[in-house]
């Protein structure tokens, strides 16, 4: 096994990691920014390391920094976690060049499955639903026009290259396609440093399940089973939970099913997210692929009782899953809330700064993924999440009453955060029903 891996990230991914490397008798040094120096969960790892200054682009978004603190402080493996470098092809590629594991997949199933346009032709082969669109990215105006009066309006221009709903738009007519065409390849372009869009039938209302799978070096792939994130606000989840609540569970067989073949086909070897939108039929089509572990993984690591970092970790290091299929039984349900420090009252306004005040929940089935404690200071560079609180309970009723309870514990003061806003939404009766789709949370708020 590796004797010393570097986290190339921050915050709650990065203690998780520092964590599962703790149990599994592996040293752990984490990179920090000057942003960043100080946080507690630095002097857990075996080492610490500043790579540079606050802004992402001068510190964990910078190859060379990171890989040069690999190679001064002597590990076997990088592990980049979720967001900044986990998913660019390139720096795993670097990290083979200067003989570093990746512990993520090999930069040509990256390549392959974290381009959009290329996973839908992976996925098409591989017999995973698809949604009408263009079959690449589009060259011109009038193409666009042209495959979407085949397939319908509305319909939605994406980025190939990234995710969050930048260099999206949603059109509704012709007009509304041609003048978003160029704002989102522009977008992309700035965001992913790749202006390529395609176009793909819009679902007006929408449910967003994913399957969360894991692959080896050897061709084996299993799936955890799915994952329900339709509460979201502009693309970003806000709720998740497992199992997907109302779904004919024959239907989420096969589409697990057909996510793992897919990851098996793309000699893929790491933990990946497949995801989907259903209709209202429950039809699933497939968004894209998540290329790394995913910041709800908790909630599947809950209901399956599999440790998908240590399973991340193994894997790289060239050992077989240590589950089967057969292996992998749902029990239960959990939900996870994301916590930022925002003000949803202001819409939805960051409130970064010094917590005086952190209380956090406990009791029987309740986890909270935090870097945070009293004292800390919330900084104003990365994104806004300081926390995941993750219940478990028998039922999907039994966890909602659980999660109300731990969120009515906890105490962030005196910045402005989610806290609330989740208790609100858990109190909810459609969302109790399982009624919602992924504009819920937004015609909800208006």
């Amino acid at each position: 096994m590796f004797s010393r891996i570097l986290i190339a990230n921050r915050g709650e991914i990065a203690l998780r990691i520092i964590r599962a490397c703790r149990e599994m008798g592996i040293e752990s040094v984490v990179v920090y920014s000057e942003a960043d120096r100080g946080a507690p969960y630095l002097s857990l790892a075996d080492e610490a390391i500043c790579i540079g200054p606050g802004p992402s682009k001068e510190s964990y978004l910078n190859i060379p920094r990171i890989i040069a603190a690999a190679e001064v402080t002597n590990v076997d493996a990088i592990h980049p976690g979720y967001g900044f470098l986990s998913e660019r092809a390139e720096f795993a590629q670097v990290c083979r060049d200067c003989k570093i594991e990746f512990i993520g997949p090999s930069p040509e199933a990256m390549a392959r499955l974290g381009d959009k346009v290329a996973c839908k032709i992976a996925a098409k082969e591989a017999g995973v639903p698809i949604f009408p669109g263009s079959p690449g990215a589009i060259e011109d105006e009038d193409e666009a026009a042209r495959i979407a009066e085949k397939i319908g309006y509305p319909v939605i221009i994406k980025a190939a290259a990234g995710g969050g709903g930048r260099g999206m738009r949603v059109c509704h007519n012709e007009a509304a396609l041609r003048s978003n065409l160029r704002n989102a390849s522009t977008e992309a372009k700035a965001a992913f440093g790749n202006g390529a869009v395609f176009i793909e039938k819009f679902l007006e209302h929408a449910r967003h399940v994913e399957v969360q799978v894991l692959g080896d070096k050897h061709g084996n792939a299993v799936h955890l089973f799915e994952r329900d994130c339709s509460m979201q606000r502009r693309h970003q989840k806000v709720i998740e939970e497992a199992p997907a609540p109302g779904v004919d569970r024959r239907k989420i067989t096969n589409l697990c099913e057909s996510a793992a073949k897919l990851i098996r086909e793309a000699h893929y070897a790491g933990a990946a997210t497949v995801e989907f939108l259903m209709d209202k039929d429950q039809n699933f089509y497939m968004l894209e692929v998540n290329t790394r572990v995913q910041v709800e993984h908790p909630v599947t690591e809950q209901i399956t009782g599999v440790d998908i970092v240590k399973e991340q970790i193994r894997v790289a290091y060239g050992e077989r899953l240590s589950i089967r299929q057969e292996d992998v039984v749902v029990r239960g349900h959990a939900i996870e809330c994301r916590i930022n420090a925002e003000d949803p009252d202001r819409n939805f306004m960051p409130s970064p700064g010094h917590i005086s005040r952190f209380e956090p929940p406990g009791g029987p089935g309740v986890r909270l993924d935090t870097h945070v404690v009293t004292g800390y200071t919330v900084p104003t560079n990365y994104d806004s999440m300081i926390g995941k609180l993750i219940v478990h309970a028998p039922t999907r009723r039994e966890a909602m009453i659980r999660a109300e309870r731990a969120l009515r514990e906890f105490r962030i003061e005196p910045i402005k955060t989610t806290i609330g806003l989740h208790r609100r939404l858990m109190q909810n009766a459609a969302f109790q029903e399982g009624g919602i789709d992924i504009h819920f949370l937004e015609r909800l708020l208006k």
